[in-house]
């Protein structure tokens, strides 16, 4: 085979495009582990014996690591080697699920995701990164379109897959099918792809990396925690202060250091942190839906786990013709009205959530979910776009970089905070009358432990109050994600930038740039 050579002069390895296969792979097993789980958590709570808490650091654990260590991660591939870090990346998240799929503990599975979080964290900047060094500057809008197809087509396909999983083999399964495809990827860069590195970039910042892993840890453990204990207990209070801490600790050293690896002075562009304030709201509430939304279908209107991934499919259903309209609506009405009519609209999706009964049935469950789909994909791509678009060329990377970590912030602190709203609330509505002991503790664990000691005990009052109980508190739920899209849009009609600013001043085909968008769009 004859190499290809570009119009810079570099000759590209003709197998490249196997090379990307691989790549594309790793980001779509990326992109459903996001998702699989949410259908995989009732069984899981089931099988496991997981608390609602419990359930939630199995989220939070993967995504919380995730965001800590995204910036410091893709420093390591510029200094040491992308090829060796992405290998090293594939290499932790294999293990991370193997032992996930084998172990029958609720704290080692959690400890799993965490270390899962670890892989993903090297395998989403290098996966990018590397692109250039495969193709010709022509050919790395295709290749990076191809990438964040892979993983934005993984979200959908979460639920979908993790139902026939759950439906046919065991809970476990759900982790295991990560290993065919990260090996797959694993051989592909040994083999297809070049070692490239940038030995003048900043050190990894080892305090900056411990402030940002404690501070978000601290913070999610004493939100998820605080329902339970209360939320004056001393080790939440305690938990809150070390948070606070610690982050204040973060930013006074980004501003202090030459280099930082968390560049603060991003925040002083004002239309990047309004539209990355509104992207990571609408990650915070689609997080928090996602959590919630499953039990829902599965517990309350007794849907088998396939026919719950199949069910979250209207939601795709939104986002794909909010994928049509957006770049039109963004042309012609300019990103600041796009941006706020996806807000409205996802306001609008959840208080028609909150309307939701016990007895409303799955059709007007898909109703808003379509709504919601539409509403976020308005939202969210001309958001996270539009912050790059706003800042210098030589800020892209810094700015991406920023961007990805505080969406996945935003994606923690949903599943904490609105889970643990929700755990609260259906606890308090819960009537536990007749039971004792143990049996009442557990059935107010979750609306699926309150499922199973209803079986047990015969009692039909009990999964009718169970019903009851877990309704309201997504109710309280929606209507809080409705309140918070509603107050979010008002700035962003207010003060957003009507045009994205690279349209007017940047070149289209600066690869820094697009991949710095790439990265926003996953």
């Amino acid at each position: 085979m004859v190499a290809v050579t570009g119009t810079d002069g570099t000759r590209r390895d003709p197998r490249r495009w196997w090379a990307l296969g691989a790549l594309v792979a790793s980001m779509l097993v990326l992109g459903f582990d996001m998702t699989i789980l949410n259908v995989a958590l009732p069984t899981m709570a089931e099988q496991l014996g997981a608390t609602t808490g419990q359930q939630q650091w199995m989220a939070d654990a993967y995504v919380v690591v995730f965001a800590a260590l995204m910036l410091p991660a893709g420093l390591l591939g510029d200094r040491f080697g992308r090829r060796r870090m992405l290998i090293t990346g594939l290499g932790t998240f294999l293990a991370g699920s193997l032992v996930g799929a084998l172990t029958g503990d609720v704290n080692t599975l959690i400890a799993a995701r965490a270390v899962m979080g670890v892989g993903a964290a090297l395998i989403t900047p290098l996966a990018m990164s590397v692109l250039p060094s495969l193709f010709t500057p022509e050919e790395q809008g295709k290749a990076i379109g191809l990438v964040s197809t892979g993983s934005a087509l993984g979200l959908p396909l979460g639920p979908i897959i993790g139902g026939w999983l759950l439906d046919h083999f065991w809970w476990g399964s759900v982790f295991l099918i990560n290993v065919p495809m990260v090996a797959i990827g694993i051989t592909a860069c040994l083999f297809l792809l070049p070692e490239t590195r940038d030995p003048a970039s900043p050190e990894v910042d080892t305090l900056s990396t411990a402030c940002t892993a404690g501070g978000l840890g601290a913070l999610v453990y004493a939100i998820i925690e605080a329902p339970d204990r209360g939320w004056t207990d001393p080790l939440v209070l305690a938990a809150f202060a070390t948070a606070a801490l610690l982050i204040t600790g973060l930013v006074l050293r980004s501003r202090r250091v030459r280099r930082p690896m968390l560049d603060m002075t991003l925040l002083a562009h004002r239309p990047f942190v309004l539209n990355t304030v509104a992207a990571t709201l609408v990650m915070f509430v689609l997080s928090g839906l996602m959590f919630v939304l499953p039990p829902y279908l599965q517990a309350v209107l007794g849907n088998d786990t396939l026919g719950t991934g199949v069910r979250l499919l209207p939601m795709v259903l939104g986002l794909s013709v909010a994928a049509k309209l957006t770049p039109v609506a963004t042309t012609r009405f300019g990103a600041r009205a796009t941006v706020t009519a996806g807000l409205v609209v996802l306001a609008f999706a959840a208080l028609l959530g909150s309307r939701t009964t016990v007895h409303s049935g799955y059709g007007f469950t898909a109703l808003w979910l379509t709504v919601a789909g539409l509403g976020f994909g308005c939202a969210l791509v001309p958001a996270m776009t539009c912050a790059l678009a706003t800042l210098p060329r030589d800020r892209a990377g810094s700015g991406s970089g920023l961007l990805m970590t505080l969406r996945q912030v935003g994606s923690a602190i949903g599943i904490a905070l609105l889970g643990s709203l929700l755990a609260g609330v259906f606890r308090g509505r819960l009537d536990l009358t007749g039971l004792t002991g143990a049996a009442a503790d557990a059935a107010g664990d979750s609306v699926v432990a309150a499922h199973l000691i209803a079986r047990r005990t015969g009692s039909a009052h009990l999964a009718a109050s169970a019903d009851g109980a877990y309704v309201h508190g997504m109710t309280v739920v929606l209507l809080v994600c409705g309140a918070a899209a509603l107050v979010s849009a008002l700035p962003a009609a207010a003060f957003l930038p009507g045009t994205p600013a690279t349209a007017r001043n940047e070149p289209r085909d600066d690869p820094e740039m697009a991949t710095a968008a790439a990265d926003a769009g996953q």
